[in-house]
């Protein structure tokens, strides 16, 4: 991760009183796998605790966890009055927000992950610090980022458009492909413009072509409307006789109705 400081880490382990222990309120409110803390807990009384929660001396008597909610959680569930812990050194003291980025990615790379998990971790490191230092922070990169995201990563400008002339899923789709406020807000004008059909071609094309030009994506999304697949009821007798030329010509039913319409449309 991402460090606003040049020299190595530095801490020295010492045991204190759970009680001087914050976790800040962001982090409090993330919801902590019951399952997996009463595992660990039961690993730590077994083994040992191998490793000790990370601190920052935050006041007197006072120190604010970096990282080890988890490993705090399951010493808690064991009633442990006192706890060792690495105490961060001045010199290498997180600024506030690379402190909320650690003790969120710290999460991210223990095992079963879900995609629920690693979205509410995008989202929270996202409020806490930005979109391109939660990315960086994560190893992912911001289009990944966005995925995990969905709407919540879509700006207010944007936002404003839902939802009176655009959803939630086009507003998502427009920032993905633009990933910038500007540029998504133009797009977006020019969508809301077109009716319902014209705009999920026009949003595909986009997708697939995003630095194409407005005519380019509207001439696609034209494009588009006329390559559906349209859906028609024979009754038996017509069905028949389509299936005995089809059968004559050597081909599959499908393509010799096809090959008709063509053929019909172009008089």
């Amino acid at each position: 991760m991402a460090r606003r400081f040049k020299s190595p880490i530095k801490y020295r382990l010492k045991e204190i009183p759970v009680k001087q222990i914050t976790v800040w309120k962001d982090a409090q409110a993330r919801k902590l796998d019951r399952d997996g803390i009463r595992e660990l807990a039961k690993s730590i009384k077994n083994e040992g605790l191998q490793n000790p929660p990370m601190v920052q001396k935050s006041g007197r008597s006072e120190y604010l966890l970096m990282s080890g909610q988890r490993r705090l959680a399951a010493l808690k569930r064991l009633g442990a009055k006192k706890v060792p812990v690495l105490v961060l050194t001045n010199s290498t003291k997180y600024e506030i927000d690379d402190a909320k980025a650690a003790s969120v990615v710290e999460n991210l790379h223990r095992n079963k992950m879900t995609m629920k998990d690693m979205t509410a971790a995008c989202v929270f490191l996202t409020e806490s610090v930005g979109k391109a230092k939660a990315a960086r922070s994560m190893g992912i990169s911001l289009p990944t980022l966005y995925n995990y995201l969905g709407f919540a990563a879509v700006p207010e400008k944007l936002r404003a458009f839902v939802p009176g002339r655009l959803s939630r899923g086009d507003a998502t789709k427009i920032f993905k492909a633009a990933q910038s406020e500007g540029k998504a807000v133009r797009i977006a004008e020019r969508a809301a413009r077109l009716d319902k059909r014209l705009r999920t071609q026009y949003l595909t094309a986009l997708a697939r072509s995003p630095r194409s030009t407005h005519q380019t994506l509207l001439k696609r999304a034209r494009a588009g409307l006329l390559r559906q697949k349209v859906t028609v009821n024979l009754g038996k007798r017509d069905a028949r006789k389509l299936k005995r030329i089809a059968e004559r010509n050597g081909v599959e039913v499908e393509d010799q109705a096809r090959k008709i319409l063509s053929s019909y449309l172009k008089r």
